[in-house]
């Protein structure tokens, strides 16, 4: 009779992996080009949070189907359209920069495939799109944060924007600084534009010299930024300087070296002052596999882009019907995400905190939490 049933439980045991799928997820990123940097480090996150949990609570396994799109945003389209034809995704998680992530949304939307983008910020990104979903803040929260900061906690009067022309992301996160700033008090005395892949910025830097602002505002990524507070630095101009989340990577104060020392930025999490019980186990299981202490926030962001597509696969019946895995999205409220809580909105946005870092001793350290 024992074994009897011993058989009896064997069978039932092979009959249920039988029914356990493997079902695709897309990854859209830059691991290559200009922004590799930011997408190795996102898609870091990602795939660590998929060995955390790579399988459905059904039993079902989660394959990760990683797509390089070189920065481009041509690739960024051709990644997207091969995913949902070819390897036939309930979901996508990426891009990394608001301009690509667009093309991605873009064709994801007219084939109804949820997509999940860990950092892209513009405000335009999810309108007018029912499958466009983010777990990073917008650039008009981020805007206000570093508008609000400057003027009221620093006492900072007037300031110069350097936009890059190329990217919708500075264009964004610039223009709403600027309300926010001007809404404050504080006066924008020049604004200069320049274009990703510039590296003299001679002309730059002393244009801002002559303007003698309070302080400089840069909404673009670390590659260019660096290089300006270098070629500052070469001139005597010491002003203090203020980013976005496109400098919050170790990268840019390598780059930037002594030259960004006092640098200010805005970004998502940070590993010293963790906000969820989800963001103290992951720094520990992070640290136990890597051996580094310090998680980067675009690793708490990727981790959550994966986390919160799983979570909403979970909750359908079946978690391959894309329509279904879109609407839980949406559905999340109060979501205990590695880089905080997260509560989406049915346009796709997520309400969330963001915090203020500057560089010290070649680190960026904490300053403080900004909360919607």
């Amino acid at each position: 009779m024992r074994k009897l049933s011993v058989l009896a439980a064997s069978a039932l045991l092979l009959a249920s992996s039988s029914f356990a799928k493997e079902i695709n997820v897309g990854v859209v990123m830059s691991m290559s080009g200009p922004l590799a940097a930011y997408g190795q480090t996102c898609n870091e996150g990602i795939e660590f949070a998929h060995s955390l949990q790579p399988k459905l609570k059904n039993g079902d396994t989660v394959k990760l189907v990683l797509i390089d799109t070189k920065g481009d945003k041509v690739e960024s389209a051709n990644a997207t359209t091969r995913l949902i034809s070819s390897d036939k995704v309930v979901g996508i998680i990426g891009e990394l920069t608001s301009t690509n992530t667009a093309q991605v949304m873009a064709i994801a939307d007219k084939k109804e495939i949820p997509v999940i983008a860990p950092v892209a910020t513009n405000d335009k990104l999810t309108e007018g799109k029912k499958f466009a979903n983010r777990v990073c803040f917008t650039d008009s929260f981020q805007g206000a944060v570093v508008a609000n900061y400057a003027a009221k906690d620093l006492k900072l009067k007037t300031a110069v924007i350097v936009v890059d022309q190329a990217q919708v992301y500075s264009l964004g996160l610039a223009k709403a600084f600027k309300d926010a700033f001007s809404a404050a008090g504080g006066k924008i005395v020049k604004e200069i534009k320049v274009s990703s892949g510039d590296k003299d910025f001679k002309a730059v830097v002393s244009q801002i010299k002559a303007a003698n602002p309070d302080f400089m505002f840069l909404p673009m990524y670390h590659p260019e930024v660096s290089m300006i507070a270098r070629q500052a630095k070469q001139i005597g101009l010491n002003k203090p300087m203020f980013s976005g989340d496109g400098v919050a990577n170790q990268t840019f104060i390598d780059l930037g070296g002594d030259a960004v020392e006092g640098y200010m930025f805005t970004d998502f999490f940070d590993y010293g002052a963790p906000p969820t019980e989800r963001s103290k186990e992951f720094i520990k299981a992070y640290a136990a596999k890597t051996g580094k202490q310090e998680v980067n926030s675009f690793v708490a962001l990727g981790a959550d882009a994966y986390n919160l597509m799983v979570d909403a696969m979970n909750r359908c019946a079946n978690p391959e019907d894309n329509i279904c895995v879109n609407n839980e999205i949406k559905k999340t409220k109060g979501f205990e995400g590695v880089s905080g809580v997260i509560s989406m909105d049915e346009l796709g946005n997520s309400t969330r905190s963001a915090v203020i870092k500057v560089v010290q001793n070649a680190k960026a350290v904490y300053k403080a939490t900004v909360n919607p």
